[in-house]
């Protein structure tokens, strides 16, 4: 029999255990209607519905409208543009001073609203009337899916001090789908985006591990681990991974650490925008569910957690050898490695080597490691087969994909008929030096790419996944909403590289005058009068400088400096990934550019990332550095 004592212990420790929750994710009352909000969406409104609603004040719910899923995009837009002009007029009305006589639909709005309402509130609310899709449907689905790899991010995350709690966020991000994809180019159950995945995953034509939910998990687990070293609490490092570090930075600085309702209410960003707003309110309120399913679902089945025989390919294997050595199909193997690319399963690639194989240990006769050692002689290579094409991701450039493939841009210029460097575009096939030059008459049929991706686009989903491929996840409706391809790009940078309201910029590394006098169209010595900067003198890291934004405006000044080190990141990362961290207590006589690289051989501009309110030029000894430890990429 429980004792007295025992109980009141248990107790204790239960609600001590809620008040670290609280303080490790607060939740301010001002903030609980947004959060009510999203549990309504992911647990009250269907697949086939959805709400006009707010997008400022989450409480305010219009209307609640009915879409079928087999509706067309185009209907389902006009019914809601249709019904969002006829809430505008009520609001005109309403925001015109009208209070009586009223119909019985400006009754209605009027009463949703408090009842000391002013016109100017009413009258900002015409323009920001928003329709929200319903996911209760695919919420239950990724539930349901979270089970097979809950424990693996529960272990994952508590290895880097990650609060187990944040496992919840795939609910937000994908519904835990391993196929969901954003047309900003998020991939897998974590949605990373091809920049920031580089940094701690493989990412090229052979593999992309974005797609696989353990090599994926133990890369947000590294990411949210440094979002929170750079910002010091986790609300802000949630919205980070939506938003990127940079801005969120500037919200902290402009409001405080820990102002969560300012940041979130008040805060202007150009790109702050509703998506980075709720990314945390949603998160909350996905938690919510995540931890009280039986309150919300009741009798929902979490799927068990998939035993796997896993061994690493000390050589290069071709699919055909293995899979008739397991005695299974091509498409089952790819469902358990998306990771592979089409590359694989077109033939064009083999397995590479170092490759972490996986495969449910109950359909096997002996362990994977066995049966790859037993592989007969033609189905092993030493060496991957060369690259004959290359198909243009969004945001390639021909400088990035000579440096992949360890050639020149002029080479592929030729091989190509490239009339411009620039003239490029996604899903265009570039010939490779080992394909040789291209033959006289028609261009090759793009044949074995659309094979592969047929092949590919089933062999690596499941049928309920395949089917839950249509736009509107979460990750849909928030993640990629808002983002544009420039901003993506950066989620990991916590520089600073927007124009001050007084034309000031702080310099960043790699940057010189001479970055600036082009990005600005000016003459470098403009730069150097503006700031009384004599001849030769060079700006150091840190350092602010003064803009002439005549000819051209902080706007494009920004994007081409952020497409600038968008540039120089996705080099290096191409080459580089983030494979842990660790500390360093600065000695007398050690200097940050000596310490970061001689002895770690970590660029500037990483090491900054990783340490950006440390003073580079007086660094103190006894001063803690985080240092990004870094592993070369495997190609081939």
């Amino acid at each position: 029999m429980t004792s007295p004592r025992s109980c009141l212990l248990a107790l204790i420790l239960f609600f001590f255990g809620l008040a670290a929750a609280d303080e490790t994710f607060p939740q301010p009352a001002e903030l609980q209607p947004d959060v009510d909000f999203w549990i309504d969406v992911f647990t009250v409104y269907g697949n086939d519905e959805g709400v006009l609603h707010d997008n400022r004040n989450l409480a305010i719910v219009y209307e609640r409208l009915a879409m079928p899923e087999n509706q067309s995009r185009r209907e389902r837009q006009r019914r809601i543009d249709q019904r969002r002009k006829e809430l505008q007029t009520i609001l005109r009305s309403l925001a015109s001073g009208k209070r009586s006589n009223l119909t019985a639909e400006e009754s209605r709005v009027l009463a949703l609203w408090p009842a000391s309402v002013s016109n100017k509130i009413l009258s900002a609310a015409v323009g920001r009337i928003r329709y929200q899709q319903g996911l209760k449907g695919r919420f239950r689905l990724g539930l349901q899916r979270s089970g097979r790899w809950r424990d693996y991010v529960n272990k994952e995350f508590a290895a880097l001090g990650v609060p187990i709690d944040i496992a919840a966020l795939p609910h937000v991000e994908s519904s835990y789908n391993p196929a969901a994809r954003s047309h900003v180019g998020a991939s897998g159950i974590w949605q990373f985006t091809r920049s920031t995945g580089r940094r701690y995953l493989r990412v090229d034509h052979i593999v992309d591990e974005r797609n696989d939910p353990f090599a994926a998990t133990r890369a947000a687990a590294r990411l949210l681990a440094y979002n929170f070293s750079i910002t010091g609490n986790w609300p802000m490092a949630i919205t980070a991974y939506n938003h990127g570090l940079g801005g969120v930075r500037r919200a902290m600085r402009k409001y405080g650490d820990t102002a969560y309702v300012d940041i979130l209410r008040r805060y202007d960003g150009r790109t702050f925008g509703f998506a980075s707003r709720n990314f945390y309110l949603a998160f909350l309120a996905a938690r919510e569910v995540d931890q009280n399913v039986e309150k919300y679902f009741p009798g929902l089945k979490i799927e068990a957690p998939t035993n796997f025989s896993v061994a690493n390919l000390s050589t290069y294997v071709a699919v055909p050898g293995l899979t008739k050595a397991l005695g299974i199909t091509p498409a089952k193997l790819a469902q358990y490695n998306p990771a592979l690319q089409a590359t694989v399963w077109q033939g064009s690639k083999y397995l590479p080597k170092g490759y972490q194989l996986r495969l449910p240990a109950d359909g096997l006769q002996q362990s994977l490691a066995e049966v790859l050692r037993a592989l007969p002689s033609d189905a092993v290579f030493a060496k991957q087969l060369p690259d004959l094409f290359h198909t243009i991701s969004r945001g390639d450039t021909l400088s990035q994909i000579a440096q992949t493939y360890d050639t020149r841009v002029s080479t592929l210029v030729a091989l190509n008929n490239i009339n411009s460097s620039h003239r490029i575009r996604a899903g265009q096939k570039l010939r490779l030096p080992a394909a040789g030059p291209a033959p006289i008459g028609p261009r090759p049929t793009d044949m074995p790419a659309a094979q592969a991706n047929a092949v590919a686009s089933v062999a690596t989903k499941s049928d309920a996944e395949v089917a839950e491929m249509t736009p509107g996840t979460m990750a849909g409706d928030l993640a990629s909403s808002l983002l544009g391809a420039i901003q993506t790009a950066l989620l990991s940078d916590p520089s600073d590289y927007s124009v001050a309201d007084d034309k000031t910029i702080e310099i960043q590394p790699l940057e010189t005058l001479g970055h600036f006098g082009d990005w600005l169209e000016i003459k470098t010595q403009r730069l150097r009068d503006l700031n009384g900067l004599a001849f030769r003198t060079p700006v150091s890291v840190g350092q602010r400088i003064r803009l002439d934004l005549n000819t051209v405006d902080a706007k494009v000044f920004e994007e081409r400096r952020i497409a600038y080190h968008r540039s120089q990141q996705d080099s290096f990362f191409r080459q580089h990934i983030i494979s842990g961290v660790t500390e360093h207590t600065i000695r007398t006589g050690e200097s940050i550019w000596i310490l970061a690289l001689r002895k770690y051989d970590v660029p500037i501009w990483l090491f900054r990332q990783y340490n950006p309110g440390v003073d580079m030029h007086m660094v103190r000894p006894g001063t803690k550095v985080q240092i990004p430890l870094l592993t070369k990429v495997e190609r081939g």
